[in-house]
């Protein structure tokens, strides 16, 4: 399909610069097969489940992955994207024409590395040095890796490292949140566990991938990162447990949707998963994991509009976002939220 099916015009104005507070005050969006819209917030989620659902979480940990340094006398920046073992992450790298393997990047607080690879992406294998564990490292020198489009309009601060991490993170690993998971609150899961809303959790470990423009003109010659997640085999079993016996499974998150259905078989049976999945979900493509999808709202001409849109149908995707921009819903990951329901 041509790319430029999932183009629309956003204004500027509608980009989320901060969150909603608290969280769970955020507007959500009903989007069913057809029918109006319903113009709703993320605290009626409660109301807009049934008891026996099951809500999928995804617990991955945002660390600090951005990192500003020199190479000698040149300047560049490097966004981690993926960790290769407990020394060495790839990353794509800015000003990379500077940096060639073998060189070593100096990222301030006495964190260095060194440039192992090129990778045919453009990316590079960094090698951190020293003894401590890289986590440590990046703590002292990174800082939250916010998206480009909140990046290129404010600072990053410290109120990012609290914003910028749901209340479920607790696997260390990612460069980018599962921002669907932002608005949830204490009183939003007691809320939902008194209607009888089940919750579980999964990992994948979000990559810089996720802010990657589609280059291609074509979504046949767009290559898609990999990242790396995990299903345990208990969550496997509950998940099908629930649907068997009628609950919907609803992922929280185009991350939680890739995990699910990167781990069910054609027989519609979710199974245990660990490892790289590279999903890339496109008009056509057939759900066999998940019966809806808690979601905010996405860039244009992006692997997460195609998604949405293959559950939900192109126009009618298309349609809910010239809704939420006349009616004013804020975009992208600290924006508002849809609930959609094929």
């Amino acid at each position: 399909m041509k790319v430029d099916l999932f183009d629309f015009e956003l204004p500027v104005e509608r980009i989320a610069l901060r969150p909603a507070r608290p969280r769970d005050a955020a507007r959500m969006l009903i989007v069913r097969e057809s029918g109006p819209f319903e113009d709703r917030g993320v605290r009626d989620l409660p109301q807009m489940l049934r008891a026996g659902d099951v809500l999928v979480f995804n617990d991955t940990r945002v660390i600090p992955a951005q990192l500003e340094g020199r190479r000698g006398d040149a300047k560049i920046g490097a966004t981690l994207h993926k960790r290769i073992d407990l020394r060495r992450w790839q990353a794509f790298v800015r000003n990379a024409k500077r940096l060639r393997p073998g060189d070593v990047a100096e990222f301030g607080g006495g964190v260095t590395a060194v440039a192992e690879e090129r990778l045919a992406d453009g990316s590079f294998v960094l090698f951190f040095e020293g003894e401590e564990p890289v986590e440590v490292l990046l703590e002292r020198a990174g800082r939250m890796p916010l998206p480009p489009y909140i990046a290129g309009k404010r600072d990053t601060d410290e109120q990012d490292r609290l914003d910028y991490q749901t209340m479920f993170a607790a696997q260390d690993g990612a460069v980018a949140a599962p921002t669907a998971a932002l608005h949830f609150t204490p009183e939003l899961i007691a809320a939902l566990d008194a209607a009888g809303i089940g919750r579980e959790t999964l990992t994948l470990h979000v990559g810089a991938g996720t802010f990657l423009p589609v280059k291609a003109d074509d979504t046949a010659d767009h290559a898609m990162h990999s990242e790396w997640g995990r299903v345990e085999r208990d969550v496997a079993d509950r998940l099908n447990a629930a649907r068997k016996e009628g609950g919907r499974l609803i992922a929280v998150g185009t991350t939680s949707l890739r995990l699910l259905e990167s781990a069910t078989g054609d027989d519609g049976m979710i199974g245990e998963f660990s490892g790289d999945t590279d999903i890339f979900i496109t008009p056509g493509y057939q759900f066999r994991a998940v019966d809806g999808l808690m979601t905010n709202f996405h860039l244009p001409k992006s692997t997460l509009v195609m998604l949405v849109s293959a559950l939900m149908g192109r126009e009618r995707m298309l349609s809910a976002y010239r809704h939420a921009i006349e009616n004013e819903y804020r975009f992208y990951s600290y924006g508002d939220s849809s609930l959609l329901l094929p």
